[in-house]
């Protein structure tokens, strides 16, 4: 049973809030259907009228697992969603701030989203008497808060930090795929803020959670976020960077990564070589992280490193099948997987589609498959052949492509066909007839 339904038919006693989110994006979406889920009465406010419309239907706007089952269960209980930001704003005690940051070239992130609802729910706090608490869960580079968030809203309410109104910086942990699971059952809760009645307002509603609650000053809970990310960017380009040593050496990478995942000091999580890391927040973080660093007069090599090696890894995996094909003109490949990784629809920083786009140029001929990923790519590449059914897409290609690790890709008949495996899905005894791992 996964960890969220543990919570079905569970009376929990708390101090149940009445919480606004304020995006309803992944992160803010999974935030208010946990609150929800935990007694609390929440408002999820957006923009998007037709976002808004399919949440009030109990319909999920996104991917992910157990979040329908969710919201059938919150949604016309204790869960809405709205476009009306100041009713509210009004009719809460606490708003969660969930918008996007976007990076922008060579890393700087984009804070306009950030600006504009700052200024906005300031502008809301003119009319309120209570006190009112505002939560940034949106990635923010360190300083963001008070160089940002704070003056925004001091300047359209007329009140000041502290004294009229709360501001709590709580970056999100969540891994797409597993979210509401890291939403029930979180590793550590991290609040930062300068005034501590914000903070104790906060830490009521993670009351009830059995982990570590670390309060820290603003610039440290930033830190937190982008430090935390980006170690584990670096776990991944590290065993890829051995992986690819391995394979040169006819080693085994799985048996010297579980050899050195046993170390209590290292662990096993996030050494599975393969084509790199994607999604919306290691590239976007890590980058961020190299460009304030440099802003700073400071040249991270290691950073730099991890993002050198990601961007090579689907370079390795195109010169893999270049070399078994032969060259790649006219030849009829299956691409199993378009997403960046299982679990969920999202193809952001995919390195699919890097692999595609250089088949393509190579005029190769594609048989494209993913269980959700395939909508958001054929507004992209709308002309290429997308196929029902995953073993379709091997039955019409010579050489099949592994490029997300759905488990059913496992289960398929490749008969002898070469399988180029970019995700390590298989083990050792289990895989295809004709089979290489990228760096394995």
């Amino acid at each position: 049973m996964a960890d969220y339904e543990k919570y079905k038919n569970k009376e929990r006693k708390t101090n149940h809030m009445n919480i606004s989110i304020s995006g309803t994006g992944y992160v803010g979406l999974i935030q208010g259907v946990g609150l929800a889920k935990l007694g609390n009465k929440v408002i999820c406010i957006d923009i998007d009228n037709e976002k808004v419309q399919k949440i009030n239907r109990k319909e999920a706007p996104i991917y992910e697992k157990g979040l329908s089952a969710l919201l059938k269960q919150t949604v016309g209980k204790n869960l809405k969603a709205t476009t009306n930001l100041k009713k509210a704003i009004l009719s809460t005690n606490i708003t969660f701030v969930c918008v996007g940051t976007p990076s922008m070239v060579y890393g700087r992130i984009k804070l306009h989203e950030m600006e504009r609802i700052c200024h906005d729910v300031g502008e809301i706090l003119k009319e309120k008497k209570t006190k009112h608490v505002v939560v940034i869960k949106s990635t923010v580079l360190p300083g963001t808060t008070e160089s940002t968030v704070i003056p925004n809203l001091e300047n359209a309410s007329g009140k000041k930090f502290g004294k009229d109104f709360g501001v709590v910086m709580n970056p999100e942990f969540l891994r797409e795929g597993s979210a509401l699971e890291d939403f029930f059952h979180p590793d550590r809760i991290v609040l930062g803020s300068s005034d501590p009645r914000s903070i104790a307002a906060v830490k009521q509603i993670y009351s009830k959670f059995k982990c570590p609650i670390i309060e820290t000053k603003f610039k440290e809970a930033e830190m937190i976020k982008y430090a935390a990310n980006s170690m584990l960017a670096t776990k991944i380009s590290f065993i890829n960077e051995v992986g690819n040593i391995c394979k040169r050496m006819g080693i085994d990478t799985n048996t010297v990564a579980r050899g050195i995942g046993l170390d209590y000091r290292i662990g096993p999580q996030f050494l599975v070589s393969g084509i790199g890391f994607g999604g919306s927040c290691f590239p976007k973080d890590v980058l961020a992280l190299v460009h304030k660093s440099l802003e700073l007069g400071y040249h991270p090599r290691i950073l730099r490193a991890v993002l050198d090696v990601n961007k090579d890894q689907p370079l390795r995996f195109l010169d893999l099948v270049e070399e078994s094909l032969g060259g790649l003109k006219g030849k009829r490949i299956a691409i199993l997987g378009l997403t960046f990784k299982a679990g969920t629809d999202d193809v952001r920083e995919s390195a699919s589609l890097s692999i595609i786009k250089e088949f393509i140029m190579q005029q190769a001929k594609l048989y494209i498959y993913d269980p959700m990923g395939m909508p958001p790519v054929k507004t992209l590449f709308p002309h290429l052949n997308y196929m029902k059914n995953a073993q379709e897409a091997v039955d019409q290609s010579e050489i099949v492509c592994i490029l997300t690790e759905w488990p059913e890709f496992k289960a398929l008949n490749y008969g002898t066909k070469m399988v180029i495996d970019g995700k390590n899905i298989f083990d050792s005894d289990r895989r295809p007839q004709n089979y290489q791992g990228i760096c394995w």
